[in-house]
């Protein structure tokens, strides 16, 4: 994460088998039409393809959708290998169908705030911006 960039930089990006892309496809454009800067990897994404394009991309967060039910195995797995590669500063959030208890799971294991069905995108927005804030950046024109 460069300190002298004031754009946030979203790696959107869609794990394992789960074919359905609408929502980060929403909140890929609502990130864009509020000023991030964006990478959308497409469907069918490794947690290897994710981190190489993370630190290729160099971005500030990885916002993971996921709606098949692979999200204890997904985020885990995303957090370490960022970690293995001396990125775990960057932030992983994200959403889908995930319940509760297994959210709060994945929050103690190091995973930023997850979203839910149904949650406006000036939430996740706010929630990004917020956390960029906290990290002593800049969030001028953002």
């Amino acid at each position: 994460m460069s300190k002298s960039r004031t754009r946030i930089r979203v790696l959107v990006a869609k794990a394992g088998l789960d074919g359905h892309d609408r929502g980060a496809m929403v909140i890929a454009a609502s990130f864009r039409d509020a000023g991030f800067e964006v990478v959308y990897t497409g469907l069918h994404q490794t947690p290897e393809m994710i981190v190489a394009a993370a630190i290729q991309e160099d971005v500030d967060v990885v916002a993971l959708s996921i709606l098949s039910g692979s999200h204890m195995t997904m985020f885990p797995r995303i957090l370490s290998l960022l970690n293995e590669e001396g990125a775990g500063h960057v932030l992983v959030t994200g959403g889908g169908i995930i319940p509760e208890a297994d959210m709060v799971s994945l929050q103690e294991m190091g995973v930023g705030r997850l979203f839910g069905p149904g949650t406006l995108s000036r939430e996740v927005i706010d929630y990004v911006r917020n956390w960029h804030g906290e990290q002593g950046l800049s969030n001028e024109n953002l």
